[in-house]
């Protein structure tokens, strides 16, 4: 606090508040740790403790004034409910933005070193996060994608054709068809999309077999070099690098070399591109079947929830008004979801995702009732 400023009331309630905001997200990372083990576990513990030292600065301030503790905002300790009890990726992309909240950059009361800490800790808790969604977004790409599609596909198969007033049966056989269709379509489409990617991949990576021809390489012609020179390196960096390959070659057996002598030998950056983000690449895609599955399932899932209102017997514009609102409120759903992993705004998300999942489904219904004016 500025020592020409006195504290008032007002400043005793937010220190306070504050305070418990701190005690609370110490709390959070806690209980995210518990669920960890290794280096994230030791990072998050990290990031508590940081927490107490800012919780420090709050008590120092408050003094005697400190009081009865009292409750963080209402998204703090949602956040330590979900923590306590789930964990996971969802929890950490809450926390990213929790972090990015933070006033200190802004507060007279709070030090530069909180306001830096607060951004840091941003940092930590988006590479944290970006693991998680590295782990699960093949499978979950196809997920979302899969809901989406048999959300907005098949809401706007069923508005038109209904649109065109055909029998209420025929609405609902063609909702059917198109769940049907679409899910077997989305699925056998992700299992060769993703099965391709990843056979592209492993067709990339070097073969570990290729390390038994190293004994036998003329030392002169060298050709090893030529290896790195196609990677990227350049001719002097190659050669270099191939020299002292053959030269512990000489020293080594290459059985006894390990993985540092086959054909993958190359410099930090080099390995980080043929073996760290490969393994990466190869996670992010996920497996064939994970993304078939998921894509169908998921599909269904989605178009199955325009064709509810006909299965219970609705027909003409209540169906449409119900079909409507359920796949709104499933398109909310969703993009919120997006919104939360991406670390953007789960808000903004959700109205993008029902604006352009409403607005199809409309135009659809509107041809449909214009195919059907002129039919009649």
């Amino acid at each position: 606090m500025h020592p020409a400023r006195r504290r008032t009331r007002a400043d005793i309630r937010r220190w306070r508040r504050l305070l418990a905001d701190e005690r609370a997200e110490a709390a959070v990372y806690r209980d995210l740790a518990g669920r960890r083990s290794g280096e994230e576990r030791e990072i998050l513990l990290a990031l508590a403790r940081a927490e107490k030292r800012h919780e420090s600065h709050w008590l120092d301030l408050l003094g005697p004034d400190v009081g009865a503790p009292v409750r963080g905002d209402l998204r703090t300790r949602a956040l330590g409910f979900l923590a306590r009890r789930f964990g996971g990726v969802f929890v950490l992309a809450l926390a990213q933005r929790a972090e990015a909240r933070s006033s200190y950059a802004h507060d007279a009361d709070a030090t530069v070193a909180m306001a830096a800490d607060e951004q840091i800790h941003e940092e930590v808790v988006r590479a944290l996060a970006t693991r998680g969604r590295n782990r699960l977004s093949g499978t979950f790409r196809a997920a979302v994608f899969g809901a989406n599609d048999g959300l907005v596909s098949n809401l706007a198969l069923v508005l038109g054709i209904g649109a065109s007033g055909v029998a209420t049966s025929t609405v609902l056989l063609s909702g059917l068809a198109g769940l049907l269709a679409g899910a077997l379509s989305m699925g056998a489409g992700e299992f060769v999309s993703v099965r391709s990617q990843r056979e592209l991949l492993e067709a990339s990576s070097p073969s570990p077999a290729a390390g038994a021809a190293l004994p036998h390489l003329d030392v002169d012609a060298n050709e090893l070099a030529l290896v790195y020179r196609a990677r990227g390196m350049s001719v002097e960096d190659a050669t270099a690098h191939a020299d002292a390959v053959l030269a512990r070659l000489a020293v080594t057996p290459v059985e006894h070399q390990g993985p540092l002598l086959r054909m993958q030998e190359a410099p930090a950056k080099d390995r980080a591109a043929e073996g760290a983000t490969e393994v990466d690449d190869l996670e992010s895609h996920g497996t064939a079947w994970g993304a078939a599955i998921s894509s169908f399932c998921f599909f269904a899932s989605g178009a199955v929830v325009p064709v509810l209102p006909y299965l219970f017997g609705l027909d003409g514009l209540a169906a449409v008004i119900v079909a409507t609102a359920l796949v709104g409120l499933a398109l909310l759903v969703t993009g919120a979801v997006v919104g939360l992993l991406s670390g953007t705004s789960p808000l903004t998300r959700a109205l993008r995702q029902i604006a352009i999942g409403l607005g199809a489904a409309g135009v659809t219904y509107v041809l449909g009732l214009v195919f059907g004016a002129t039919v009649a």
